[in-house]
């Protein structure tokens, strides 16, 4: 720790005695940058006559010119650079074959070039081949594949900070057409084939395809139409759209028929108090409450909850005993409260017990409870669902509100 502390200090004292003898010497000269380096900035300590002035003087120099020897010999260097630097992707310039890259400044250097082409329709002005127009004149003289079309460049080399000063560079290339692959090149030629072939035959109502090519066998055979799959993707998405249809008309169902089971509940289980008070049997209650639906079923509909008494009936005259009738007939409405209906009077039958009209007039007042919250929650979802309605006529009335009101503004 002791050693690299000494080291530091002496490290330290070695550059301020170095800085010091550097500040006492005559610094009377500043070396310029050179070209795209930018100016320099540097400070001096000035003593006029013995008297030091007490800022730092900021001396501010430009980078270095060129003079006119420097630049000929920039010139002649970026000359013979040119060919390379606008090759491109092509490997000469006597067979271009896709775009030359005509650079408007060579990089690190004080000189741009202005461009000037003779063919702009077979070549733009940043060396983009025109491949339209070289395929239309290939058309009309196939022997351009193989001689090309020739195309001068001349370019203008220009000193950035004297653009007096200037260089000619001038060369002709030759332009072919995009080289083929060998599958392009065997359609061209069955193209060509076809071509001729319709040309020699243009009064016949058919034409023979060409049935080799280099000697090669040619095959043909129509495309495959692709409507199948569209109909068979139409028909997957009709039948996953009308099996979710289904699925949700089933809830729906399903919902309307517990509905209608719970709002017929407290109904029932009052019938049946009334009854049983009177002196009748489950059995005769139960007959006489499906009898006196029958009579009504006309004017009321199908109702869910009688529909599945009367099920109930009918086992019951086909052999099956009471009891089971009635546990069957809660399982069947798929219900709580049913289910304790079927389970207090299928215990009854088997067991005897006591007090089934005081159970069933309890029965009746927490059903009419249910129905109560039911109704209620109903409601609910009523108005839930208005909310929809209600925010689209909230709009229409801020717009017939509002609108006016911007159309008055006068800008």
């Amino acid at each position: 720790m002791i050693l690299v502390l000494c080291g530091t200090v002496f490290l330290s004292l070695s550059l301020l005695y170095m800085d010091v003898r550097e500040s006492r010497k005559e610094a009377e000269v500043i070396r310029r940058n050179t070209y795209g380096q930018g100016s320099k900035t540097e400070e001096r300590e000035v003593t006029v006559g013995g008297e030091k002035m007490e800022e730092p003087l900021e001396i501010t120099v430009g980078e270095r010119q060129y003079t006119s020897e420097e630049i000929k010999k920039v010139f002649e260097q970026n000359i013979r650079r040119l060919d390379l630097l606008i090759l491109g992707e092509n490997k000469s310039l006597d067979e271009v074959r896709s775009d030359l890259e005509l650079i408007t400044e060579i990089p690190d250097e004080p000189v741009e070039i202005v461009w000037e082409l003779d063919r702009y329709d077979v070549m733009n002005m940043q060396g983009k081949l025109q491949e339209e127009k070289i395929a239309e004149e290939v058309s009309e003289n196939p022997d351009i594949k193989r001689d090309g079309i020739l195309v001068q460049l001349k370019a203008f080399l220009r000193y950035t900070e004297d653009e007096t000063k200037e260089a000619l560079y001038e060369r002709a290339v030759k332009v072919f057409p995009p080289r083929l692959s060998e599958e392009e090149e065997k359609v061209e030629k069955i193209l060509e084939e076809i071509q001729n072939e319709e040309n020699n035959n243009s009064s016949k109502e058919t034409i023979k395809l060409p049935k080799k090519v280099e000697g090669e066998k040619i095959t043909y055979r129509r495309p495959i139409d692709f409507r199948w799959f569209g109909v068979l993707l139409l028909g997957m998405f009709a039948a996953g759209l009308t099996g979710c249809l289904i699925r949700q008309e089933e809830k729906k169902q399903v919902k309307k028929r517990r509905i209608q089971l719970m709002r017929d509940y407290p109904e029932i289980i009052n019938k049946l108090c009334l009854l049983l008070g009177a002196g009748m049997t489950i059995k005769n209650a139960w007959k006489k409450i499906t009898d006196d639906y029958e009579k009504k079923k006309a004017k009321t509909g199908e109702r869910f909850a009688y529909e599945e008494m009367l099920v109930a009936c009918r086992q019951m005259r086909s052999g099956m005993t009471e009891a089971e009738c009635y546990e069957q007939f809660g399982k069947r409405c798929e219900t709580p409260a049913y289910l304790k209906l079927g389970a207090l009077l299928s215990q009854n039958l088997r067991k005897g017990t006591k007090g089934l009209s005081e159970m069933l007039q309890m029965e009746a007042v927490h059903a009419f409870e249910e129905r109560k919250a039911l109704a209620k929650r109903v409601g609910e979802e009523a108005s839930t669902k208005l909310l929809l309605p209600m925010f689209f006529m909230l709009g229409i009335v801020l717009v017939i509100v509002i609108v006016p009101a911007f159309l008055s503004i006068q800008i």
